[in-house]
């Protein structure tokens, strides 16, 4: 197979597989790339239609990414609401995302007790993830559960959450803990916890 028609060959497997994302932003990215290279390749041997279609569908893309990367930490695309633990939209979530939330090795699946507090992350009008935070006194909060819906993973809700939100100083934290979780490692890293023996800490931004 020619090196040329080999580039067609991948940009169309790109847009197939694209379709098969569940995050918007990875999405947006590998369709992008699919309909940039079917349109060079289509141009070059002639398929006008195809190169024309592809062409728009790479300007849209380039739109949406541009987009979505503006809005990754734009401090006014969400916000946190606190809710009860009884709160029947949050039990209401909890339930619809369980199975996804229990491969995240959380400390509990049913987070009960005025000790806990419990918040929704939206974006815009969108339910995209939640927290729970269980008071382990002297200012110290523990981190039980902090899930983000598949579709917004490549976003940077937590970001927000811990650094620029202030909702853990309101409720009187000085510093938040989590477990260790191989899994999360890097998102901690990234949401500026650092690892001190079997947890992973830092201090509240206010």
């Amino acid at each position: 197979m020619p090196w040329f028609d080999l580039l067609g060959w991948v940009g169309s497997l790109l847009v197939i597989l694209s379709l098969m994302q569940a995050r918007v932003l990875r999405f947006r990215w590998m369709n992008l790339v699919g309909a940039a290279l079917a349109t060079g390749y289509n141009a070059a041997i002639g398929v006008w239609p195809f190169a024309v279609m592809n062409g728009v569908i790479t300007i849209i893309d380039v739109y949406w990414v541009i987009r979505l990367q503006r809005e990754r930490n734009d401090d006014v695309t969400y916000e946190v609401i606190e809710v009860g633990t009884d709160d029947a939209l949050w039990r209401h979530i909890l339930a619809v995302h369980r199975d996804d939330i229990a491969t995240f090795g959380p400390d509990t699946l049913d987070p009960v007790g005025d000790d806990r507090s419990v918040w929704v992350v939206a974006r815009k009008d969108e339910a995209v993830g939640m927290v729970v935070v269980r008071d382990a006194g002297n200012g110290v909060g523990r981190v039980e559960m902090d899930y983000v819906t598949p579709r917004f993973r490549d976003f940077t809700p937590g970001q927000y959450v811990y650094q620029r939100s202030g909702v853990f100083a309101a409720k009187g934290f000085q510093t938040l803990e989590h477990g260790d979780n191989a899994q999360a490692r890097t998102y901690l890293t990234r949401v500026g916890f650092h690892r001190e023996g079997e947890v992973w800490t830092r201090p509240v931004a206010a």
